[in-house]
């Protein structure tokens, strides 16, 4: 097996507490005094998802997106379709309900295998982990009542999606390489920080993607390298790197030149610019920084060794984790959510739009409550991995923070006849697949099928926590 160990720079640590900050962090927070909202959410969670799960035919594609308070496909890929089915696996695990365990368990089989073989797309970590994981997961925690064989059916599945996953692969001038996104092998996203968890997970398994000859390729050196290159060319550190280099921005897609490997520029697709920060994207690295973390801690030192050794590859997530979170406060509004791109050119015309709560209904720019969904979990887990109640406290009274939000009016979509669970997020705004309402300038009210999964996970987390219940990880 071919080896190639990741060099990593890294600037000097910014503390918790030394940057700029417009959330306005609740330090009284704790996951318990959440237990009532949590209540109300998975209350009304249950009755959606069930609702969905009998008007939606799969024969139209995935749930994606609402448009006036109903779901529906886009024709992009099909990469939400593990959510709306995994939203029904963790309201069993936050309820114990044994339908939606079930229901859950049977879309899985009937509708997912195709997820797991599937070479054209960058989604095998929120697809497959999203179900075959969940499933794979609730069975080893003594949850459900599943057979050894059916465990082994889920692994097996989890397997294959890692190794077509990292099959994926671009590789690079300095002998590394990333995953690149459905795109082209050009392209780099910041989504997939969170995606290459399959390889992770596949690793701990205990398969490898075997080539041509039979070289067997390991899918934690894959996953290492792609996670490494998201945090060295993705995430911005202040450090010069170009004119609007601030530390903590995040671009959504870097550029590379396939005939060299080389880094050419960065890019966007759903961001306002490549200069600027699409804020949804900044949370798919600041969750997956996070997780990687907690990840690490489960390898022995001999398996990273060959790679550049744990403390390299952990100083360069923790630099992007941490770059990443800081960002996320400064350049948040108070309550927490943000607006979909932090240099959206409407904000000019919100003076001190920071310094209040978030307005999802306002005539210039659309909040993306979906970022925050994905991002209050990230910041919850740096905290616990710098410590929660010492040099992570800052993070982890960040997440719940935004949680507290999120969990109430007017993100928590209370309206039984509105399909969606958490209100105001956003998916496309450059392509202007989002609903405006009429007589309205920008989208707001609507849902999408990730900010609701997320807004579950995020639920089953908490409520962990506050029962001291076994953490909520992918590679349990």
């Amino acid at each position: 097996m071919r080896t190639c160990r990741i060099t990593i720079e890294c600037a000097g640590s910014v503390l918790p507490g030394e940057w700029g900050r417009n959330v306005k962090i609740n330090h009284q927070a704790t996951p318990g005094g959440l237990k009532r909202a949590l209540d109300r959410f998975l209350d009304v969670s249950g009755r959606k998802i069930l609702a969905l799960n009998r008007a939606w035919d799969p024969s139209q594609g995935s749930p994606v997106f609402t448009r006036q308070g109903k779901y529906t496909a886009r024709g992009w890929t099909e990469w939400t379709q593990g959510f709306q089915f995994g939203c029904q696996l963790l309201q069993f695990d936050a309820t114990g309900d044994p339908a939606f365990f079930t229901m859950g368990r049977d879309n899985t089989v009937k509708f997912m295998a195709r997820h797991v073989s599937h070479i054209g797309v960058h989604d095998h970590g929120f697809n497959n982990l999203s179900t075959y994981g969940n499933l794979r997961r609730l069975a080893r925690e003594g949850r459900t009542s599943e057979t050894a064989d059916a465990l082994l059916f889920y692994e097996m599945a989890l397997k294959a999606s890692g190794a077509v996953q990292a099959a994926r692969w671009t590789a690079i001038h300095d002998g590394t390489g990333f995953i690149h996104s459905f795109n082209g092998p050009h392209s780099l996203f910041s989504d997939t920080l969170r995606s290459v968890r399959s390889l992770m997970l596949a690793h701990t398994l205990g398969h490898s993607l075997m080539g041509e000859n039979d070289a067997r390729i390991s899918l934690l050196q894959r996953g290492i390298e792609h996670a490494a290159n998201t945090a060295r060319y993705n995430v911005y550190y202040g450090e010069g790197r170009d004119a609007y280099d601030v530390r903590g921005r995040v671009v959504h897609e870097s550029i590379f030149n396939t005939t060299d490997g080389r880094y050419r520029c960065p890019s966007t697709q759903q961001g306002y610019s490549p200069f600027t920060t699409w804020t949804r994207g900044l949370a798919w690295v600041l969750l997956g920084c996070a997780e990687e973390l907690e990840f690490l801690d489960t390898l022995d030192d001999s398996e990273l060794d060959a790679l550049g050794g744990r403390g390299a590859i952990r100083a360069l997530m923790l630099k992007a984790a941490t770059a990443t979170a800081d960002f996320y406060i400064e350049n948040t509004p108070a309550d927490g959510v943000p607006y979909w791109d932090t240099g959206a050119p409407g904000l000019a015309k919100m003076p001190r739009h920071l310094q209040h709560a978030s307005k999802p209904d306002n005539p210039y720019e659309p909040v993306d409550s979906s970022a925050a969904a994905i991002a209050a979990q990230g910041l919850l887990r740096l905290g616990r991995v710098l410590g929660a109640e010492t040099a992570g406290r800052e993070y982890y009274q960040a997440g719940l923070t935004v949680a507290k939000t999120l969990f109430a009016p007017p993100y928590l979509s209370e309206n039984p006849k509105h399909q969606g669970l958490i209100l105001h997020s956003v998916y496309h705004r450059p392509n202007g697949w989002d609903y405006v309402p009429r007589g309205k300038k920008v989208p707001f009210g609507e849902s999408s099928m990730w900010g609701d999964y997320h807004a579950m996970e995020l639920a089953v987390y908490l409520q962990r926590e506050s029962q001291g219940g076994p953490y909520l990880t992918f590679f349990a």
